[in-house]
């Protein structure tokens, strides 16, 4: 699985129930696309974390790059509906943070090839 990883903070103003109910929409509107196979939504706690990254963090997982690809295709036209699911989450944030992470190991790592 392909972990692609958002931490954001809300912009001024922005209630946390709005910014998770738009992302809600818009995660789900993406896994009824058939190419995001779940996802997480999950806010710091006690203010414990690494510096630099936002209050949210959002764990999207895609079985693989292609259809990580898909999704990202699908946003890029920009239209509706995804346009607007995908502006009312982004019209929330600021200091966005990405990442990419698979599962490990996974079957792409080969085992027996260590070198010392």
């Amino acid at each position: 699985m392909n972990i692609y990883h958002i931490w954001s903070d809300l912009k001024p103003g922005t209630s946390d129930l709005e910014f998770t109910d738009a992302a809600i929409a818009y995660l789900d509107h993406l896994k009824r696309d058939g190419s995001l196979a779940g996802y997480r939504i999950t806010r710091r706690k006690l203010g414990l974390g690494a510096e630099g990254l936002g209050e949210f963090h959002l764990m999207l997982e895609f079985p693989d790059l292609a259809s990580l690809d898909s999704a990202f295709s699908h946003v890029a036209t920009r239209k509706d509906p995804v346009e607007s699911f995908h502006f009312a989450v982004n019209s929330k944030v600021t200091n966005l943070t990405f990442a990419l992470y698979r599962d490990f190991p996974d079957d792409t790592r080969q085992r027996g090839e260590e070198k010392f």
